[in-house]
This record gives C-alpha cells, sequence and structure tokens, in this order.
C-alpha cells in the first residue's frame, strides 16, 4: 500500500472470519507494514466483542507494540444458532434484537472507542470498519432482514459520529464504512442464490485495501463500496 509510511503495524479485528482471514494474509505480505496483528476470540491476548475489558486490554496490549496505521474491523453477526434474519416484523425477537446491535453497533463502537486514540496524530492513519449495503436507509427496497439492517444503520452512525470528533483530535486519520461486497463466507452461505455475484474473500480483502490505499481525509466518516464509490445512507 503506497500511501502509508513504512515500518507503522496493521490490526485485523475479527482475523478468524472469512474476510478478516484474507485481509490478514494480503497485509502480512505488504512491505507497507512491519507486522500485522489479528485479534479474535483465538488471539493472545483474547478480543471478545460483547466484553469491553477485553477490547481495552488487545488496545493496550498492540499500543505498546509500535505506530498503528491501519484499523480494520471485519467482525459481525448476521445469522447463528439462535439469530437469523427476519423476513417479517412477525418475527421481531427482543432476544435476538439485542445480540445483533451487540455485535455490528455496540462491539464496534467500543473498537472505536479503545482503538481511535491509537492512531498517530500526523500522517495518514485509517480506521475502517466493515459495513453493508443493506444497512443503508435509502437504498433499502426489499425489507426484511430487520435487526441486520438497523444493526448495521447504527454503525454507520457510529462512524459518522466518532469521525467528528477524530477530526478534531487527529486531522489526517480517517474512520470509514466499508461495504465488501457479497462475499463467500460462513456469514453469507446460507443466503447465497444462484447466480449472485458473490466473490471470494481474497477477493474482497485485495479490493477493500486498495479502497483503503486511496482514502485522504475527506473521505472520514464516509460510507463507500469496493469500488471506493459512495453508498447512500
Amino acid at each position: 500500500m503506497e500511501s502509508f509510511s513504512q515500518g507503522a503495524l496493521a490490526i485485523v479485528i475479527g482475523a478468524s472470519g472469512g474476510i478478516g482471514g484474507a485481509l490478514m494474509h494480503e497485509l502480512a505480505r505488504d512491505a507497507s507494514f512491519a507486522t500485522a496483528i489479528g485479534l479474535g476470540r483465538r488471539s493472545d491476548p483474547a478480543l471478545e466483542l460483547t466484553d469491553e475489558a477485553s477490547i481495552a486490554a488487545c488496545a493496550q496490549h498492540v499500543g505498546g507494540m509500535g505506530i498503528v496505521r491501519l484499523i480494520v474491523d471485519a467482525t459481525g453477526l448476521l445469522h447463528s444458532a439462535t439469530v437469523q434474519p427476519e423476513k417479517s416484523w412477525r418475527q421481531l425477537d427482543p432476544a435476538q434484537m439485542t445480540q445483533a446491535f451487540a455485535v455490528n453497533a455496540i462491539g464496534p463502537a467500543l473498537l472505536m472507542k479503545h482503538f481511535l486514540p491509537l492512531l498517530p496524530d500526523k500522517g495518514k492513519a485509517v480506521f475502517a470498519t466493515i459495513s453493508a449495503r443493506i444497512g443503508s436507509i435509502g437504498d433499502n427496497r426489499l425489507g426484511g432482514w430487520y435487526s441486520y439492517r438497523a444493526s448495521k444503520a447504527a454503525l454507520n452512525q457510529f462512524v459518522r459520529t466518532a469521525a467528528v470528533e477524530l477530526k478534531r483530535r487527529k486531522p489526517e486519520a480517517i474512520c470509514v464504512a466499508l461495504h465488501p461486497g457479497t462475499v463467500h463466507t460462513r456469514l453469507s452461505e446460507p443466503f447465497a442464490k444462484s447466480g449472485l455475484d458473490a466473490r471470494s474473500p481474497q477477493f474482497a480483502a485485495h479490493r477493500l485495501l486498495g479502497v483503503i490505499d486511496r482514502l485522504v481525509p475527506a473521505h472520514s466518516g464516509g460510507f463507500v463500496d469496493q469500488r471506493a464509490e459512495p453508498v447512500p445512507w
């Protein structure tokens, strides 16, 4: 990546996931960064998105390892053993909604709380979180998937709001939400449709890092897709 000064750290949160793992693979080969650090439930120290103490501990740990110029949050929850996207308001369930917001909005907001202060005061630095076009209010034409849509929309608002504060503290730093496109991962597999233009995690990671490389401070607080084009709020 040509736009970052060399020798700094890159961090991927959610490194055991499909996109997260592919991002780690790409960054490990990138000479711009001295080290790529993967964080998640299996890392040491472990990061649990619903446990703020673990987030704070991980931020403190990597903060002592060098200058951090890139942080990518590749976490997210679409479905689990107890959570499925709702097709109708009749399926809305408070416990499932709470879990979706905990992982897709509150957790990333706490990552911003503890990791944004690690970005240096000068020079390009980026905090990018993986959002989803389905979280766009303006682009919602199909309905359904209530909790996932709403939690990703909340994430976008956290990004926008944090970017305002970040600009006052670190004018050259960038906080942005990224839509990776449709990617073949465990998250999307149960909902993949025949003929859907889904890409591999490796392809998605390569394109996302290309977008990140082209970001400038004017993009901070924005929501862009894998082609670096704005996504409607």
